[in-house]
């Protein structure tokens, strides 16, 4: 007997509306107002436009000659690229270990999903630690490694050349391991879900055939996992162009000779901290039209199976 609630459709109007409005009035309508923005002159936050820019599409025209801004762009470039053989390569491999264990999967769910409970703002508080001072966690170890030069003085102090991981030829490292770190659970737990969905009957007849476990991994475990890899694929590229908060707090606006810049780190300090908000919406509009184009993009390059 099917509910009632399928027969009148009144009740599914009632709590359908709001959400829908939410989402207008949050989402959409921020949404154009940030693309009308970006033809405006916005001297701040809260301030009127003052006018149309001359000529209209010249925020635009800016964001192709702005050297900063192709700064961001190849730093997201190669996160995007660390994101995906590094948190889906690494979470996939995770994921594989754990299934082929028959104790323990839950407590190796539970520790490698944290990292995503604890907030941003902590773990980059936690990686400053481990990273950014002269006599932090690493530069500890190097030295307990003897790896680090030091020279003791006559009266006992003793003077080291710490590494600053925050110089221009260590930022990349210092601001991707954590991002890195914290998203590989989000992937592994995603992937393990996959696993989990596939029939064992594949596996049973495979066994019949004598596939070891290797060649199970590789002629049914992968194989359908296409379609979740896929949805990987593009969380991972779009995550990476919105990757704000981990190198904000460990960085701020003091990027390392203005060669550390993402495209979200860049278009917050050009809309919160220079109040170039007209030139902050346009850095905005083209993360999303690049996410878009790399999205479809992606699923393109990997076809969606039509097994599951």
């Amino acid at each position: 007997m099917k509910s009632m609630i399928y027969k009148k459709k009144s009740p599914l109007i009632v709590f359908l509306v709001p959400a829908f409005l939410f989402i207008i009035v949050f989402l959409y309508y921020p949404f154009f107002q940030n693309i009308l923005n970006t033809f405006l002159s916005i001297g701040g936050l809260g301030r009127a436009a003052e006018g149309v820019n001359t000529p209209w599409y010249e925020n635009y025209a800016r964001l192709f000659s702005d050297p900063y801004m192709r700064t961001a762009m190849k730093n997201t470039a190669i996160l995007i690229v660390c994101t995906v053989i590094f948190q889906v390569g690494i979470a996939l491999i995770l994921a594989l270990l754990v299934d082929s264990i028959k104790r323990g999967q839950q407590f190796f769910r539970t520790v490698y999903f944290f990292p995503i409970v604890i907030s941003a703002t902590a773990l980059g508080l936690m990686f400053n630690l481990i990273f950014l001072y002269k006599g932090g966690m690493i530069n500890q170890l190097l030295l307990k490694l003897g790896l680090l030069n030091y020279e003791v003085k006559t009266n006992g102090k003793m003077i080291v050349e710490w590494l600053d991981w925050k110089d221009k030829a260590h930022f990349m490292s210092t601001m991707f391991t954590p991002v890195m770190w914290q998203y590989v659970g989000f992937y592994f737990v995603i992937i393990v879900t996959g696993i989990n969905n596939i029939p064992t009957d594949l596996y049973e007849a495979a066994a019949l055939d004598g596939a070891d476990g290797w060649k199970k991994t590789i002629y049914i475990t992968l194989p359908m996992l296409r379609n979740v890899l896929r949805t990987c694929l593009v969380l991972a590229i779009t995550g990476a162009l919105k990757v704000f908060d981990l190198p904000w707090v460990m960085f701020g606006a003091g990027m390392p000779e203005n060669q550390g810049w993402l495209t979200g780190t860049y278009m917050y300090d050009q809309t919160f901290n220079r109040m170039n908000v007209d030139y902050g919406s346009t850095i905005a509009v083209f993360i999303v039209v690049l996410g878009i184009i790399l999205s479809n993009a992606a699923n393109r390059l990997i076809k969606p199976s039509e097994d599951l």
